[in-house]
């Protein structure tokens, strides 16, 4: 199997398929969905691409069941980030003992190519599940998540496991949201000589110092206990004109994350309590915040029965027990989960995500192939 897997990995990389919303002028989701769409009318199956409405497409496919089995969603996401630091090599993929490197080797076409390999198995077997099992190989995770949105719209709620990058013993049960929040700071234009002006940097800086204490007193010292600490960073920052004048406007954009139980409306409330804080100390400050993209945090919902089946089948495959795990990055699960399919998370192990040589472990991409082909044998036929 790990032949196949890296020959159909190594083709899925040689598509660019990043995400135009990250990188204006990508290709996007197109061409690579069309690959796995050919595969997968090889194996006799049913493939359709379905338009999103929005510039994106999904790729939907099904594993007829014979009847009165539970049925299962199986995902991946087709698109990557962009690759300007490694553009020589990132399409181009390359194996070396145990690791696949190229670009979304692990996040997320390896798992794409884990879906298409357990689809081959199971009608090169001719395993027959009572349950259906549904391939989700969706759009634009990596940039507004289009494709989830429109994949949970498109078709009714049944159980759902997300592939992405993750020790094999790792089952993700939760992970933070998050929010990327345009902080705007105004001012009063001025001459630079003028005495006793502050501007709007000045204001904004004394907004930036509050976050830093916020994220080291309160982020840092009360960790979720699976998710970890809550996500802040600065992202972005603009202001000002030249050296001789005070600046009418500051903006800085950051990305901040909310646990199980918050929404994005928590951290706004922070920020504008922070704004009240600064306004003691510049009467005139003014501030406002704009949420960009707001995601919520994800919580596993109505999977016992799965969770039971899919940990011991981790346990079979690898001879160690499967843990519950949280993260502190978001994912498409909470789209899953919010729209009512009973979702958990689990994949192969990989590094480098983001980031030059991104690599995929072959062997736990067999595993996992195993894992889920058992799981669906099990889960499928209740």
């Amino acid at each position: 199997m790990k032949k196949t897997i890296i020959e159909i990995l190594k083709k899925l990389i040689s598509i660019d398929s990043s995400n135009a919303f990250l990188v204006p002028g990508s290709p996007g989701e197109s061409e690579v969905l069309r690959y796995i769409q050919s595969y997968l009318h090889e194996l006799g199956l049913n493939a359709e691409i379905e338009d999103t409405g929005d510039g994106h497409e999904n790729l939907f496919a099904a594993i007829p069941g014979t009847g009165g089995g539970k049925p299962v969603t199986l995902y991946a996401h087709a698109d990557t980030v962009g690759y300007a630091a490694w553009e020589d090599r990132a399409l181009r993929a390359s194996a070396s003992e145990d690791r696949l490197t190229g670009l979304g080797a692990c996040d997320d076409k390896g798992h794409c190519a884990a879906m298409m390999l357990v689809a081959k198995e199971l009608t090169g077997k001719n395993i027959r599940l009572r349950g259906d099992v549904h391939l989700a190989f969706v759009s634009d995770e990596e940039g507004e998540t289009r494709g989830s949105f429109a994949y949970v719209k498109a078709h009714p709620p049944e159980a759902a496991l997300i592939l992405e990058s993750s020790p094999l013993n790792h089952i993700n049960i939760c992970h933070q949201g998050f929010g990327w929040l345009k902080i705007i700071v105004k001012g009063q234009a001025g001459h630079g000589s003028a005495a006793g002006s502050a501007g709007a940097i000045a204001g904004m800086g004394e907004v930036i110092v509050r976050l830093q204490r916020n994220q080291r007193e309160v982020f840092a010292k009360n960790p979720h206990p699976l998710n970890g600490e809550t996500v802040y960073h600065t992202g972005i920052i603009k202001g000002g004109s030249d050296f001789a004048t005070y600046p009418d406007r500051c903006e800085l954009g950051i990305e901040i994350g909310t646990q199980p139980g918050e929404t994005i409306d928590n951290r706004i409330q922070e920020i504008e309590d922070i704004f009240a804080e600064v306004k003691t100390i510049y009467p005139d400050f003014e501030g406002y915040v704009e949420a960009v993209i707001a995601r919520n945090p994800f919580e596993t919902c109505g999977t016992e029965e799965l969770y039971g089946i899919l940990s011991e089948e981790v346990d079979k495959e690898l001879g160690i027990k499967a843990e519950s795990v949280g993260d502190n990055s978001w994912g498409d699960a909470q789209i899953f989960q919010d729209a009512g399919f009973p979702t958990l998370g689990i994949g192969a192990l990989g590094g480098n995500l983001h980031a030059p040589d991104e690599w995929v472990s072959l062997t736990q991409l067999e595993q996992l192939v195993n894992v889920i082909i058992n799981t669906l044998t099990r889960y499928c036929n209740i």
